[in-house]
């Protein structure tokens, strides 16, 4: 791979640690050679550091060879909407509780120095493309975990239609839907029920949120279908379409989301070479061995 010589560094200083390690990486970065570029609103905190500050997100973006974010899996998501269309791979720094998509732990930073090196390696993963239909017309967006439909406050089932490929599939009465990638196969749609899907996989994965059926199951299906959702409930109960967490709208009885798999790919930094499910493993045993801790200390 290409040496990396500049860095888009995104911090999501809401996490703990967060301020200390983007320091410590803005350090090691520097040592090994590497331009290191902010957003302009970070400049107040970062300005006495060795750092080029930039307008707007794509601008940073645009100008650096790869994106590097601090924080949890949704602050990855969030730059990854933005460096996908322009072709640029991203690192994680996990300041979360699980991270799946991040690539380091805090206690890893040292290995950035082989991104000056070219040692590394590129994972690309599906995104979808995700097309709301509405009274206000069509909106679009990309999906990287997953899109959810979901019922609102109210205890009430909703009525959900799944159109195959233009063929009417399957209705569920449910709490909700999730369509994931396979890298959102290990987030809510784990959660769910939902399989896990090897993330460089190409498929489209359909997940029921607390169906009332004895038989509901996820689905799988080819990286090469369409599905078309619609849900229809109780005139007081409302329904909201979420994408990657992030994006929530109001689903009303009228709409439907199209969702397909997207010419874009999300493409992830690999230094560790470890596979998914070594990580898979050794996150759900971190997970374990926080609750055992809290439980200790609820305990005391």
């Amino acid at each position: 791979m290409k040496s990396i010589k500049k860095i888009a560094l995104v911090p999501n200083l809401t996490k703990k640690g967060a301020f200390e390690t983007s320091l410590k990486v803005i350090t090691i970065l520097r040592e090994n050679g590497i331009d290191v570029f902010m957003a302009e609103k970070n400049e107040a905190l970062f300005g006495e550091n060795p750092v080029e500050f930039i307008g707007s997100t794509d601008e940073l973006i645009t100008a650096s060879d790869m994106v590097l974010t601090i924080g949890g899996d949704g602050t990855i998501m969030h730059a990854a909407r933005h460096a996908s269309p322009l072709h640029r791979p991203l690192l994680g720094i996990n300041m979360g509780r699980l991270g799946f998509v991040a690539g380091l732990e805090p206690n890893e930073l040292s290995m950035l120095s082989r991104l000056a090196k070219g040692d590394y390696n590129i994972e690309k993963r599906m995104m979808l493309n995700v097309i709301h239909n509405s009274k206000e017309g069509a909106s679009s967006y990309y999906a990287i975990n997953d899109v959810v439909i979901s019922r609102g406050f109210l205890s009430r089932l909703i009525d959900i239609d799944v159109t195959l490929d233009e063929d009417y599939m399957c209705n569920y009465r449910a709490d909700g839907l999730i369509v994931s990638t396979p890298t959102g196969s290990s987030a809510y749609s784990l959660a769910a029920g939902g399989p896990v899907v090897e993330p460089t996989m190409k498929c489209i994965v359909m997940t029921p949120i607390c169906p009332h059926s004895l038989f509901a199951r996820s689905v799988i299906f080819s990286h090469r279908s369409e599905l078309v959702v619609n849900a229809s409930c109780d005139d007081d109960t409302e329904v909201f379409l979420t994408i990657d967490g992030a994006k929530t709208f109001v689903f009303r009885k009228t709409d439907t989301v199209v969702i397909t798999s997207s010419e874009l790919q999300a493409e992830f930094i690999d230094l560790k070479e470890k596979s998914f499910y070594r990580v898979l493993n050794d996150k759900f045993a971190e997970k374990s061995d926080d609750d055992e801790i809290s439980e200790t200390i609820k305990d005391t």
